[in-house]
C-alpha cells in the first residue's frame, strides 16, 4: 500500500470521533511496520488521549523504526493532554506522514519541526484536501475564535420549504432526514428563531440512538418563547440558550428556573445582533452552529455575514403557491449582481433527494 492508502485508512479512523471531539479536531493515526499495520487509534473525546497516543498504546509489536500516518500535525504543547511529539520520539518512530498542518498557533509547524530536529523523516500534505475538509470546523474556530455557521434547509425543486397552508412535514424523504440528524450530532449547536418555535414547537434534539444533542439556541429578540415550548420544558435534559435583546431580569428568571440560559445581546435593526452573538458563542467554546431557522432568520444571518456554509436538501417535488414560504426571505437583494455568491459546491444523492453543499463567498459587502 502507498502513503495515500494508509492516510485514507487514518481518515476513516478519524471520522469515528465525529461529534465527540469538539472543540478539538478529529484525528486518526495508523502505525505501519514492515508493511503491516501494528497499531491504530483516533481522538475519541475532548479531554481524552490524542490519536497518536491511542495508536501507540494499541501496538501489537514494538513500534521502534515504524511509520506513523496521522491526519493532523502532531501537537507539541501541553494542553489537556501532553505533547504527542514526545510520545512519537519516545516510541522510536522513524517516519511520520502528515495530512494537514495544524493552524493552532501553539503548533503551526512546530510539531513537524521538533520531529525533524530529532532525526525523524516527515512527509507533509498527503491527502491534504480531504484532511482539511474533515476539520473545517476546527480550522475555522481556531483561526477566528468564532463558530462555523452552516445554514440548512429542505426545499422543493420550486424553492418552497412549506405548502401555502404552512404544512412542511415532510418535504424530503427518510434518508435525507436521517442525514440531518447526523448533522445535529456533528455540530455543537443548533439555532432557530422564535418564529419557528411559535409555529412548530420543535424539540431540536438529535434523534440518532447514540447521538449527541446539540446546544439549542433560540434567537428571540423580545423574549416571546412560551414557557410551555418543548425547548424550555426539556432544558434540563438538553442545554438551551435564549438570545434576546430583552434586559428584563424578572422575565429572564422564569426561563432560568426551567433550566435555560438567557443571554442578553445588543440589537441590530429589528433582531438580535448576530455578529455580536456569534462572537459570544465562540467565547462559550461553541465551535459550530447548524442554523435551522426560517426565512427571516436565514436572511438576517446572511446579511450579518456570519454564515460560512449552506446545506440545501432538495426534494424532486413542486409545491407552487405565490405565498408559500421560501428558505431565505427578508428584503432580498436589489439586483442579480448583488446576490450572495456560493462556491465549491458538492452534490450528494440521498434516496430520491439531493443535498447541495456550498461555501458562502462574501465579496466587498457591507455587513
Amino acid at each position: 500500500m502507498r502513503d495515500r492508502d494508509y492516510m485514507r485508512l487514518a481518515l476513516e479512523l478519524a471520522e469515528q470521533g465525529l461529534g465527540w471531539t469538539s472543540p478539538n479536531p478529529m484525528v486518526g493515526a495508523l502505525i505501519v511496520k514492515d508493511g503491516q499495520i501494528i497499531g491504530q487509534g483516533w481522538h475519541k473525546r475532548c479531554g481524552q488521549p490524542h490519536a497518536e497516543r491511542n495508536a501507540l498504546a494499541s501496538c501489537v509489536q514494538d513500534p521502534r523504526g515504524a511509520v506513523l500516518y496521522v491526519t493532523l500535525e502532531p501537537c507539541c504543547h501541553h494542553g489537556r493532554q501532553p505533547p504527542c511529539t514526545d510520545a512519537i520520539l519516545e516510541a522510536g518512530i522513524r517516519r511520520v506522514v502528515v495530512g494537514s498542518g495544524d493552524p493552532n498557533p501553539l503548533v503551526a509547524g512546530k510539531g513537524i519541526r521538533i520531529l525533524r530536529e530529532h532525526g525523524v523523516e516527515v512527509v507533509e500534505g498527503i491527502l491534504r484536501e480531504e484532511c482539511n475538509r474533515l476539520n473545517e470546523v476546527f480550522f475555522h474556530y481556531i483561526q477566528t475564535a468564532q463558530p462555523l455557521v452552516v445554514m440548512k434547509y429542505a426545499m422543493t425543486m420550486d424553492g418552497k420549504i412549506a405548502a401555502y397552508t404552512g404544512a412542511s412535514q415532510w418535504v424530503t424523504g427518510e434518508e435525507a432526514r436521517t442525514h440531518v440528524q447526523r448533522q445535529r450530532h456533528r455540530y455543537s449547536a443548533i439555532m432557530a428563531g422564535v418564529g419557528t418555535v411559535l409555529a412548530d414547537d420543535p424539540l431540536l434534539t438529535c434523534r440518532l440512538p447514540d447521538g449527541k444533542n446539540p446546544v439549542r439556541i433560540i434567537c428571540d429578540t423580545h423574549l416571546r418563547t412560551p414557557l410551555t415550548a418543548q425547548v424550555v420544558t426539556t432544558a434540563k435534559e438538553a442545554p438551551t440558550i435564549l438570545a434576546t435583546c430583552c434586559a428584563d431580569n424578572k422575565k429572564h428568571s422564569a426561563y432560568e428556573k426551567a433550566g435555560c440560559r438567557v443571554l442578553t445581546v445588543g440589537g441590530k435593526g429589528n433582531h438580535v445582533d448576530l455578529k455580536q452573538f456569534v462572537k459570544m458563542l465562540g467565547q462559550e467554546q461553541i465551535d459550530s452552529v447548524l442554523l435551522e431557522g426560517g426565512g427571516t432568520l436565514n436572511w438576517a444571518a446572511l446579511k450579518s455575514g456570519v454564515v460560512q456554509k449552506v446545506q440545501a436538501y432538495v426534494a424532486p417535488k413542486i409545491f407552487g403557491g405565490r405565498d408559500a414560504k421560501t428558505p431565505v426571505e427578508g428584503l432580498g437583494v436589489s439586483s442579480p449582481a448583488e446576490a450572495f455568491r456560493l462556491k465549491n459546491t458538492t452534490i450528494t444523492q440521498l434516496g430520491e433527494d439531493f443535498l447541495l453543499e456550498s461555501e458562502v463567498e462574501y465579496v466587498h459587502r457591507d455587513h
